[in-house]
């Protein structure tokens, strides 16, 4: 069971809100999920990104790998706090 930190797909049709959860990497792109540790808005201008950092903290160093996406959007939000 690997465990990857991703974006979950909320939102109607060309409304997009993400979720940033943290799921079993066999698990479809929004299906079942083990925790969500934050959300991404790309609407808003600038693009909104809330990350609990405890929670992603822990998630990494229990092995979970961030999606490359996740992982920009992890930098951004450590720059702009």
């Amino acid at each position: 069971m690997g465990l990857v930190i991703r974006l979950r797909r909320q939102g109607s049709r060309k409304k997009p809100f993400f979720r940033i959860v943290v799921a079993d990497s066999r698990f479809p792109r929004d299906g079942r999920f083990v925790d969500q540790i934050g959300t991404y808005n790309p609407l808003l201008d600038p693009p909104k990104v809330t990350l609990k950092k405890g929670q992603a903290d822990f998630w990494l160093k229990s092995g979970a790998k961030p999606s490359p996406t996740v992982k920009r959007l992890m930098q951004l939000a450590s720059t702009t706090t």
